[in-house]
């Protein structure tokens, strides 16, 4: 079945997704500047959110990370291996990763960032372990070889991975770790609205100077911060056929599939990037959420909706969410009347303060709750 979710979130000023310049990334969508939020961003917002740990186990849960040598080290240690060993080996593990196996001269870390479940990190360190039961002394240590390490680690392709791995998927250059291909798909989140950039010029005050002298007048610093503040469009599809094949060799894959759909869509809904959000707090819930579950699995994106940018002072008496809500629902109609897809389950939830729905059969849900209840019960 593939489940997609369309959401739509109006932020006060942020900058939640920063470019090179550290300004929040924007785009041109229908020939019109937008705010953007790169799937990354969501994705990682989304898989270390506390409430998808909470809701799923954390031990369902990967890391992405180049710290692999520290890991398997600490494996190591508590297998019993010497610390000397572990010493001389920090380096070779630093081979990890990549095809050729070749230690990272800049430090203890690998080269690549990889996905890493903790299954991985326990299959490395018995291989190594393994290896180092054969040497007899901290020579034969030293010349062991990275590559002859990861070659030496096996059962890659019946290893199990974690949720979050199995859904946003793995790309690895060593045959140590298996691909996964991602079961979801997620779309950079753009404004619904043409992009307004802002900027904020602040200074920032010495506590301890009187301002009594000419050496302590003025501020301690002074500078700027871009920001934004836009409706976005939040777009994701979630094969579930290929997260089943994915989760496959992982213990239990059926119950947690049941239990991962639905804390995922509520993680979605609760969760924001982090970016300046000290600066800013743009801490948003979602105006409207649609699910469509489909047993054809057409993906379709209701992005067109907002081709032409909704205009706040022109469009439903300048309330930029309701017209964007709106949009939403016509080219859902629109959709549906133009190219009659199969939707097994349509399920609708909105603010109550708009009361607004598509015409096309949908299941309206008056709460979050109620509509997370209605997407567990979805596949039984």
């Amino acid at each position: 079945m593939l489940y997609e979710i369309h959401m739509l979130k109006n932020y006060p000023p942020v900058n939640l997704n920063r470019d090179d310049s550290g300004a929040p990334k924007s785009c041109i969508f229908g020939g019109v500047a937008r705010g953007r939020v790169s799937s990354q961003c969501l994705k990682r917002s989304w898989r270390t959110s506390p409430l998808l740990a909470e809701a799923v186990g954390a031990e369902n849960l990967g890391a992405r990370t180049r710290k692999l040598p520290e890991l398997v080290a600490a494996k190591l240690a508590d297998m019993g291996v010497s610390q000397e060993y572990i010493d001389i080996l920090l380096p070779k593990l630093s081979g990890f990763g990549n095809k050729e196996g070749k230690e990272n001269g800049k430090g203890n870390y690998t080269a690549q960032v990889v996905f890493y479940a903790t299954e991985d990190i326990v299959a490395v360190a018995e291989a190594v372990k393994e290896k180092l039961d054969a040497c007899a002394s901290t020579k034969a240590v030293k010349a062991l070889k990275a590559k002859d390490l990861q070659d030496a680690v096996n059962g890659a392709e019946v290893r199990p991975v974690t949720l979050d791995m199995a859904l946003f998927g793995r790309m690895v250059t060593s045959n140590a770790f298996r691909d996964v291909e991602a079961s979801m798909q997620v779309a950079h989140a753009i404004s619904t609205n043409k992009l307004n950039m802002e900027s904020d010029y602040f200074t920032a005050m010495d506590d301890l100077l009187s301002g009594d002298t000419m050496e302590e007048s003025g501020s301690g610093m002074i500078g700027e911060t871009d920001y934004n503040a836009s409706c976005y469009y939040i777009y994701a599809s979630l094969d579930t056929d290929i997260l089943r094949e994915n989760l496959q060799y992982t213990p239990d894959s059926e119950a947690l599939i049941c239990k991962a759909i639905p804390a995922l869509i509520r993680t979605m809904a609760l969760t924001n990037p982090s970016g300046k959000q000290n600066s800013f707090a743009g801490n948003i819930l979602p105006s409207a959420i649609l699910v469509e579950c489909k047993e054809e699995k057409v993906p379709v994106s209701m992005v067109n909706a907002f081709a032409k940018p909704v205009k706040p002072e022109k469009d439903n008496d300048g309330d930029l969410i309701l017209g964007s809500i709106q949009r939403l629902c016509t080219e859902v109609d629109s959709i549906q009347r133009s190219f009659g897809l199969s939707v097994s389950r349509r399920l609708w939830f909105c603010q109550d303060r708009y009361a607004q729905r598509p015409e096309s059969d949908c299941v309206v849900c008056s709460t979050l709750p109620e509509l997370l209840q209605a997407v567990a019960t979805t596949g039984e």
